[in-house]
């Protein structure tokens, strides 16, 4: 059986809670923030965003790429689009999309190196 780790005290480190309190976020702040570290939480989408931190692509070659519908990528992407996480350009008819800054990419790749250690 494990072994539970538990705080056996009843002092309270006013100094350290206080220090910690002042540098606490907004809760808007927090709520956005779960909302992000949420799309990271989706297999389909974390598999988008990886294969857009590879090369800008169509929602036709995505779609190929993962082996589902055009309409299943596009339902994917506009929630990626609507929390910043991906960008698009069109080119005629057709539209690219690709990471929207290096943050997301960089957040993927902390992932793996987490995973990886």
């Amino acid at each position: 059986m494990a072994e539970r780790i538990m705080c056996d005290c009843d002092v309270i480190h006013t100094d350290t809670v206080d220090r910690v309190r002042e540098k606490f976020l907004d809760e808007e702040t927090y709520n956005r923030m779960a909302d992000l570290y949420q799309s990271f939480s989706n297999p389909t989408r974390l598999k988008i965003m990886y294969a857009l931190s590879q090369s800008e692509m169509c929602v036709c070659d995505i779609a190929v790429l993962l082996n589902l519908t055009k309409s299943a990528v596009s339902h994917q992407l506009k929630a990626l689009r609507q929390l910043n996480l991906v960008k698009y350009r069109k080119q005629g008819k057709v539209v690219f999309y690709s990471l929207a800054d290096k943050h997301v990419e960089s957040i993927i790749n902390t992932g793996l190196e987490h995973l990886n250690e």
